[in-house]
């Protein structure tokens, strides 16, 4: 498929053909699901955490007789049973990841790729440098109408593009290799320079 390229200042800038295998497919709920569930569990922190019986602050002195006072058996103040006692079974620092084989993250970043061209998200443009002045790329990005978007360049981000785009609400850079399912949905325009289509085509062939 074909699709223009323009520049940061709106100009046109030719076109460039996109590879059907990645911005071709119909575009799989139930695939990006999985795929950002992984994501989403794998950056999941896991650090809650309750104190059990052997980690509270009473005594551990039986704290009466075991017969004769007509109530019921106990031991220490800590048993669960007891207001402010050890949690039985409650959380502990784990981790909840869980394992996606790399065949299917790749095709759910295809998909994503694919739902944003459906969409008529994509933008594809020549490239994403700046002096590292924020005032003026804020200017381009207002009069290209991007609001929510995410800039994916080649191997690296150009280091001015990085610093002028740092302070703008709403606008995203990464480098090909942190183009990711999650990120591509949650914003609402796709950018593409030429050197991060190439990338992309080389990483998801």
């Amino acid at each position: 498929m074909k699709l223009d390229v323009i520049k940061l200042d709106g100009g046109k800038a030719g076109s460039v053909d996109l590879s059907e295998d990645l911005f071709g497919l119909e575009p799989r709920a139930d695939i990006l699901h999985r795929v950002v569930r992984w994501q989403r569990n794998k950056a999941q922190a896991g650090t809650h955490k309750v104190k059990t019986r052997s980690e509270t602050s009473y005594s551990t002195k039986k704290i009466y007789r075991q017969k004769g006072t007509g109530g019921a058996r106990h031991g220490d103040r800590n048993a669960p049973i007891f207001r402010k006692g050890g949690i039985y079974k409650g959380p502990t620092p784990r981790s909840h990841a869980h394992d996606l084989p790399k065949k299917f993250r790749k095709l759910g970043l295809r998909h994503a790729l694919s739902a944003k061209a459906k969409a008529g998200e994509l933008v594809v443009i020549e490239a994403a440098e700046s002096e590292g002045k924020t005032a003026a790329l804020a200017k381009q990005v207002k009069n290209l109408g991007w609001k929510r978007a995410l800039v994916i360049d080649g191997a690296e981000v150009n280091a001015g593009f990085a610093k002028a785009a740092a302070n703008i609400q709403g606008l995203d850079v990464l480098p090909s290799m942190g183009a990711n399912v999650y990120d591509i949905l949650k914003r609402d325009t796709l950018v593409l320079t030429k050197a991060g289509v190439e990338a992309l085509e080389a990483r998801l062939k």
